[in-house]
């Protein structure tokens, strides 16, 4: 006698079939993240947007909220692989009750909301804070490349664009007159009213370049001499703390006129050259400060920026902003180490553990003997890191901040900016931040 098996008939419909939620288990991260975006977040900036009564009803805007944070967490950040999700995973159906909202209302729904669901960050923040997930006994910092959704190949030095402008205008000026000479054959052959031929595609991407090279020339002109201006006032406002007139020749920087090497890029002009582990790339410095507790990002940011040494009193603020306390301790790599750094720590009355330089591996502090930070608090962190060695508060960075930016590029997937510009990059990389805060909730929660 043959095996049974258990019927198997696709076709066989169900006289009650179940409701959207019971298509995952319960305790699943669909319903967690559906149930606290409808009953613990406050979305009225986003319900504002929706002021007209007339026209079709769109989708409701707590859904649209929790499908991007649910697709954030696990890993799917396109519009486009939204909407497919919503078409074909039952943990994304248990989550919008079936409802298969298209990839350009998911695009238009996160640009329209682009500033509230940034702010939700905080708001998670707090659920995590009542949690007892966040203590900022010690928050560790660091920063990140991200690459930006431009190729690097896409920028070019204010030298070379200076060089090649007058050679590629004279191309489409070439190109330009031969078109206009041809058009007048053609209207003497064929009358006046008859309609030629459009511009070929070539001269078109010669046009096209030619304006963003100009653009990008009179933004890198620009950004010097707003710079110029800011190192002039610094200037003047020193020598007249110190009671005497500013002297000796004019720095280069004060004469307003780009570096050659300065670069923009055409794709994305707020993106940089950054030096990555891999090599330079058309990137941004994503920012982040964890909490040692759970790994609960409390602050975050994005930089156009190599050095992380401007950000670090930002994110302390943030962190002031969003718990009304600061860190106990804060620790960091020498990338954020400066006499002002220091400083700024201080008087905030928190305790800094900031590298002096990088940690060899199996050192017990991160000293580089050969550096030149000589500054009278920079020296006397560097006899704190070593006086603490393996017992440091330092240890803690790397075990805390580096595993978050793995959970977020590695374990999901996240390498690149899907958006262009400084703004759109910001808002993204909260809302990663966010996603990751909700599942560190939804891990103790649950």
């Amino acid at each position: 006698m043959g095996k049974n098996f258990r019927p198997w008939d696709v076709d066989q419909g169900k006289l009650f079939p179940p409701a959207a939620k019971d298509l995952v288990p319960s305790g699943h991260l669909a319903h967690f993240i559906r149930d606290l975006v409808r009953k613990e977040l406050d979305l009225a900036e986003i319900y504002a947007h929706y002021d007209e009564l007339r026209g079709y009803p769109p989708y409701h805007p707590a859904m649209m909220t929790a499908l991007l944070l649910y697709g954030y967490s696990r890993g799917i950040y396109s519009s486009r692989r939204i909407e497919q999700a919503c078409e074909e995973r039952v943990d994304f159906m248990a989550l919008t009750g079936m409802e298969k909202p298209d990839h350009s209302t998911i695009c238009q729904f996160r640009t329209d909301h682009r500033a509230a669901l940034s702010k939700l960050f905080v708001q998670v923040l707090a659920l995590c804070r009542e949690a007892g997930m966040v203590k900022l006994g010690h928050v560790a910092l660091d920063g990140t490349k991200v690459k930006a959704n431009a190729s690097k190949h896409s920028a070019m030095s204010y030298q070379r664009m200076a060089e090649a402008e007058p050679e590629l205008a004279g191309v489409v000026k070439e190109w330009m007159d031969q078109a206009k000479s041809a058009d007048e054959r053609e209207d003497e052959q064929h009358g006046k009213d008859r309609r030629g031929d459009e511009i070929p595609a070539h001269i078109k991407e010669k046009m096209k370049k030619l304006v963003k090279m100009r653009a990008a020339m009179q933004r890198l002109e620009r950004e010097a001499a707003e710079k110029a201006e800011r190192l002039r006032r610094e200037r003047e406002e020193k020598a007249e703390r110190e009671g005497r007139k500013p002297g000796g020749p004019e720095p280069k920087a004060l004469m307003g006129k780009p570096e050659d090497k300065a670069q923009s890029n055409f794709t994305d002009p707020e993106s940089r050259i950054l030096k990555t582990k891999d090599g330079y790339e058309q990137a941004y410095n994503c920012q982040a400060a964890v909490d040692a507790e759970h790994q609960v990002i409390v602050a975050q940011g994005v930089t156009d920026k190599q050095n992380d040494g401007a950000e670090l009193v930002g994110l302390v603020e943030q962190i002031k902003d969003s718990t009304a306390v600061y860190p106990t301790q804060v620790s960091a790599d020498a990338g954020y180490c400066s006499e002002a750094n220091i400083v700024a720590m201080e008087e905030r009355k928190v305790d800094p553990y900031i590298a002096i330089g990088r940690q060899k591996h199996g050192a017990a502090s991160p000293i580089d003997e050969g550096d030149n930070k000589t500054g009278p608090r920079t020296q006397a962190m560097r006899e704190k890191l070593k006086t603490g060695g393996f017992e440091s508060p330092y240890r803690l960075r790397k075990q805390v901040v580096e595993p978050v930016f793995g959970q977020i590029k590695q374990a999901r997937g996240f390498r690149q900016f899907l958006v262009r510009g400084l703004r759109n990059v910001a808002m993204q990389w909260s809302m990663l931040c966010t996603a990751h805060n909700l599942l560190k909730l939804h891990a103790v929660r649950s």
